[in-house]
């Protein structure tokens, strides 16, 4: 009776160290403070902030996929599933950390207002310049 529990322990121990060094192997995200970015460019903020998880083209194809709880969505289809109307106050207030994104679960998403707001802390028009340019940016990118 000792040699299967012996077994069975020997197993236990192999995938119990198997997946600690999996779980190892799985990327972090490594948070860096936020560089700025031109408010009067949504391409370029977007390539600065977003594309590392949604990817360049908004298709939840970025480069940090791996290290997210949930991967992000395709940001390219928002019309579509809106029956063709893009969603741009839902966006806006995504972005501005007004609203919850539901589909993420945790919030893995920065509350990015609150992140303009650290580069431009006395000029609130500049943080909504942002949005609203990010949002415009994102409207850009929907499929037709």
């Amino acid at each position: 009776m000792r040699l299967p529990i012996a077994i069975l322990l020997a197993l236990v121990l192999f995938f119990g160290s198997t997946a600690a060094v999996l779980a190892q192997d799985k990327p972090v995200i490594k948070q860096v403070p936020i560089k700025d970015a031109p408010a009067d460019s949504g391409a370029k903020m977007f390539a600065a902030y977003c594309a590392v998880c949604h990817g360049e083209r908004g298709k939840g194809d970025g480069p940090a996929v791996a290290a997210l709880k949930r991967p992000p969505g395709d940001i390219t289809m928002l019309a579509r599933l809106n029956k063709g109307k893009f969603p741009a106050i839902r966006v806006h207030q995504i972005l501005a950390g007004k609203a919850e994104i539901t589909a993420h679960g945790t919030s893995d998403m920065p509350m990015w207002g609150e992140l303009f707001a650290t580069l431009n802390p006395t000029d609130g028009a500049r943080v909504q310049q942002r949005v609203h340019n990010l949002t415009k940016y994102i409207e850009f990118l929907q499929v037709k």
